[in-house]
């Protein structure tokens, strides 16, 4: 049974890397495939923007539209989406179709993040429950961070064509993994679609929601633009660059299972920190911003932070609707996405007024915005360790 458990969550894991691979591995190609559609890169980067849209406003609704359907069908049906959208984007050379062949599978991205974390929990003990969660939450690390340089050294070593590949053969084979070793998962508890919204109608969920988005505007309303503070304030070159953000990138899957740990020990205390920590990083960087050593150790320091942060994320959501977890994975996908939204576009805001090195300050805010309802809610909502609020 723990062998089986193990697998399960290793698919789910692979699973959720490969559908964020293929939503941020474009990030790597938009040169290429602005040249390739004959567009400009800002044209270009709707492949991604309209794609996170999506996410944001599918995240609640298409959990619930599929809760009563066997998981690993449903499981299945969005990795074949997925492998479909990547084959239509390799053969296409019209735009239009392209952006069409990435917004269907971002309608159906909720669905399989969200079953991802609610599988997975259930696969263990509740006590063990952030533990699984945060081993599938290394496959979202891996997916934002592994899928960038991967897929631009394919295009620039080989083709764009082959880089497109590569989304769709990490999909094909998370689907044929998913097909043969994960068992029929058919729902035992069919909640109503009713049933499932209405924890809209508690406060608690609100609450959780607005510290979410602001939660993770503080994480990438700086992160969004830490390429350009490395080159602008700190005076990175490139190749050192590429190499301090893959630093990012690793420490964040450590942070991933460092949560899962954290959180099974002491939720309620890792939490009510992590506002803290981060914004004393925050300060670390405003004040030796401009020196690359110190910068690289921050950075790995902030990547692990950020890890935890996802977890955080997750499990304040999950914590505050139990009773519908797949919605309330929904509603954790599309608060973090209007969290980025919201950061990036002030992040860009502070820097074109104050410049590069005030960006800082929107991670400063976010995270004292955050603080505020984390702290209303636990002082409303008296919780034991186990379960926040109830």
């Amino acid at each position: 049974m723990v062998k089986q458990n193990k697998l399960l969550i290793f698919i789910l894991t692979f699973g959720v890397f490969g559908i964020i691979n293929t939503e941020m591995g474009v990030i790597g190609i938009l040169p290429s495939l602005a040249e390739h559609f004959d567009v400009s890169i800002s044209k270009a980067g709707w492949l991604v923007s309209l794609f996170a849209l999506v996410i944001a406003v599918s995240g609640p609704t298409m959990p619930i539209l599929f809760s009563s359907i066997d998981r690993k069908k449903v499981m299945l049906l969005v990795l074949g989406v997925f492998v479909l959208g990547s084959i239509v984007s390799i053969f296409t050379t019209n735009f239009t179709v392209a952006l069409i062949a990435r917004i269907i599978p971002a309608f159906f991205h909720p669905i399989y993040c969200s079953l991802a974390f609610s599988v997975a929990a259930d696969s263990v003990s509740k006590e063990e429950a952030p533990k699984a969660v945060s081993k599938v939450f290394v496959g979202v690390s891996a997916g934002m961070v592994v899928g960038v340089p991967i897929a631009s050294f394919i295009a620039s070593a080989v083709s764009l064509q082959m880089a497109l590949a590569f989304f769709s053969l990490v999909n094909a084979i998370a689907f044929l993994a998913t097909w043969i070793y994960v068992p029929s998962m058919p729902v035992k508890e069919k909640l109503s679609y009713g049933t499932q919204i209405s924890v809209l109608k508690k406060l608690i969920t609100w609450q959780s929601i607005v510290a979410v988005i602001f939660l993770n505007s503080a994480v990438f309303g700086v992160y969004s633009y830490l390429a350009e503070y490395l080159k602008t304030v700190t005076n990175m070159s490139s190749n050192v660059i590429t190499i301090t953000l893959m630093v990012f990138g690793g420490a964040n899957i450590i942070g991933n299972i460092v949560a899962g740990k954290l959180l099974t020990k002491n939720a309620q205390k890792t939490i009510i920190s992590f506002p803290i920590a981060l914004g004393a990083i925050y300060l670390l960087i405003f004040l030796f911003g401009h020196f690359s050593i110190s910068m690289a150790v921050i950075t790995l320091i902030w990547g692990i932070l950020a890890g935890v942060g996802g977890n955080i994320n997750q499990y304040w959501i999950m914590s505050a609707a139990p009773e519908s977890p797949d919605f309330a994975n929904g509603l954790f996908i599309s608060s973090c996405n209007v969290g980025t939204t919201i950061g990036t576009a002030l992040g860009g805001m502070f820097i074109a007024g104050l410049g590069t090195q005030y960006v800082v300050l929107v991670g400063g805010i976010s995270l004292v915005l955050s603080a505020m309802f984390i702290m209303i809610r636990i002082s409303m909502y008296r919780t034991n360790a186990d379960q926040l609020a109830r």
